[in-house]
């Protein structure tokens, strides 16, 4: 099992600025705390930030036949960018979006995320914590996905058997 994170713009930033609304965990950290997560369920995860939408783009495309799951925190661009919101829908990969701040105790313009329809899930305002309950929630989804894809396959074994 494979798990890309992919992070958005000025997340590279994290620890210097804002921390009064990001707090002062820097963006090297999160990723070690998800490491740590990821092999101890024996998972293999990835991570990529950049602050260029078309990269950004570019990434979750090439996770097609590479990875099971996406996080993403697209950061500005959840409420801007259609082309990442398109290039989400395009893939047909479980996702969840997160983001540090409460989303919707903040400027008018950052209540609405363009990407959050298609993903399979939204934390919001969590902090640092909310990329362990991603890691968690995505850790279910793809168990349910192998639980339900070994089930049809029994079915259909059953039925050839028939």
């Amino acid at each position: 099992m494979k798990i890309v994170v992919i992070q958005g713009p000025n997340l590279n930033m994290l620890g210097v600025r804002e921390r009064n609304i990001y707090g002062p965990m820097k963006l090297e950290d999160i990723h070690k705390q998800m490491k740590g997560f990821a092999d101890q369920n024996k998972v293999e995860i990835e991570f990529f930030q950049s602050n260029l939408e078309g990269e950004i783009v570019d990434r979750i495309q090439e996770c097609v036949g590479d990875a099971d799951g996406i996080i993403i925190n697209p950061a500005a661009y959840t409420h801007t960018s259609i082309a990442i919101r398109d290039a989400i829908s395009a893939v047909q990969i479980p996702t969840l979006e997160v983001h540090l701040s409460n989303i919707h105790q903040r400027e008018e313009f950052r209540h609405k995320s363009l990407t959050a329809a298609v993903c399979a899930g939204q934390i919001i305002g969590m902090g640092p914590f909310g990329y362990h309950l991603a890691m968690v929630g995505m850790l279910q989804i793809l168990n349910e996905i192998q639980a339900m894809r070994q089930a049809q396959a029994a079915r259909e074994q059953t039925q050839a058997n028939a």
